[in-house]
């Protein structure tokens, strides 16, 4: 009997970062239906493994090579090594003589402008990182959307604000508010992340900014965690990261057969966008119909009822809804209703918790009440809901 000699293949990402993870997900997903024979070696932080890397004894290695500190400690490196990391408009700014798989920064930024402007906005801003070494990926989103600009003849309207840490957080904060305020409403914002997005959105609820009325917002990397930090649940474009990470494993299988990679570069288009309710934007005239779906979406899951929303404006109930039925053609109720069901909707969709929590936590008094709504407006239950939209993750993954 023949046993196959295992590669020992190291994998150089942070697993604390939503792109890494999906990046090693692609990897793993690649070795399962190929049944390929790797030992992987990884690393919480491995960036306290790099030096000695190029005289590492194994058999390749697949690495983020958005840091520039990965890419100097293995530019000496005897095994093969593919690396992974954002696109750049300039190809002087590839690392030489490596196999190169890329998210493409231009298409991200510019299916997240697309969506503002299919939501009909006709103002955009993007809000970025400081610039440094390790954020040249942020840079080339900046780029990209100056470039989109120039092409709508617009000016690029881009605030960096400051790297936050608990020393500057305040200071953070103010920055982002005040560049918000100067901003002309309504207005749609692209955040080069999801935690840059978060990180407005919590901006926005304390300054009293509207989202999605003034400020409409998109993120990129699609992070669940982000969804579930935030109280407006955040639209955000979906990377190729699983497709970047299958690639890159059948980049290696072919290299450790002797095979020279087919392509220096491949550029991989995003997955998608998840829209939710930060970007969809309705305009709204009336002030006292924006402050209660400004209330409205931070709070419809908390279970609150139409009395405490006008409570909350200042006016009286019928008057609410004698707005609300002018401007949006809904009562105060039926917006609660369908915040609170795309929440349920999105929850379910993770997979990961009950139906009761999921009942619970999106402001449903039972899983019995969660089933009625589901039955009336989606034609459905939430079980069945949920296992197709499991059943559809399955298949992209498997694709």
């Amino acid at each position: 009997m023949t046993t196959t000699k295992a590669h020992r293949i190291a994998l150089l990402f942070n697993g604390n970062k939503t792109f890494d993870r999906d990046i090693m997900t692609g990897i793993a997903a690649h070795l399962g239906r190929s049944r390929m024979a790797w030992d992987l070696f990884l690393e919480e932080d491995f960036r306290l493994r790099l030096a000695g890397l190029d005289r590492w004894h194994g058999d390749g290695i697949i690495a983020d090579f958005d840091d520039p500190a990965v890419a100097a400690a293995l530019a000496g490196c005897r095994v093969p090594v593919v690396a992974v990391g954002g696109s750049y408009a300039d190809a002087a700014d590839y690392p030489a003589g490596v196999p190169y798989v890329a998210t493409d920064n231009h298409q991200l930024v510019e299916l997240a402008l697309d969506h503002l402007i299919d939501m009909g906005l006709q103002r955009f801003a993007l809000f970025s990182l400081p610039e440094a070494p390790d954020t040249r990926w942020a840079q080339e989103r900046e780029r990209a959307f100056g470039a989109l600009m120039a092409r709508q003849r617009m000016e690029a309207d881009v605030f960096r604000g400051c790297a936050t840490n608990v020393a500057s957080w305040e200071g953070a904060v103010q920055g982002q508010i005040e560049w918000l305020r100067s901003l002309p409403k309504p207005v749609g914002i692209i955040a080069v992340t999801d935690a840059r997005a978060r990180q407005l959105l919590q901006a926005c609820a304390i300054a009293g900014i509207s989202v999605p009325e003034q400020v409409a917002l998109v993120g990129i990397d699609n992070d669940p965690l982000v969804r579930m930090l935030t109280r407006i649940p955040l639209t955000s474009v979906m990377q190729g990261t699983r497709e970047m990470g299958r690639t890159a494993a059948q980049l290696l299988e072919r290299m450790l057969h002797g095979a020279r990679p087919a392509q220096a570069r491949v550029l991989v288009p995003p997955a998608g966008i998840n829209v939710q309710a930060s970007s969809r934007h309705q305009p709204v005239h009336h002030p006292h119909v924006m402050r209660a779906c400004h209330y409205i979406r931070q709070y419809a899951c908390q279970g609150i009822k139409t009395h405490q929303v006008a409570e909350y404006v200042g006016v009286s109930r019928s008057s609410l809804e004698a707005y609300f039925r002018q401007e949006l053609g809904c009562s105060v109720h039926d917006m609660i209703l369908r915040l609170k069901l795309e929440a349920a909707k999105a929850g379910l969709e993770d997979g990961e918790r009950s139906i009761e929590d999921v009942a619970l936590a999106c402001g449903f008094t039972s899983v019995q009440y969660l089933h009625l709504v589901f039955k009336r407006e989606l034609g459905c239950t939430p079980r069945a809901w949920r296992d197709r939209a499991l059943d559809e993750r399955a298949a992209l993954c498997a694709a």
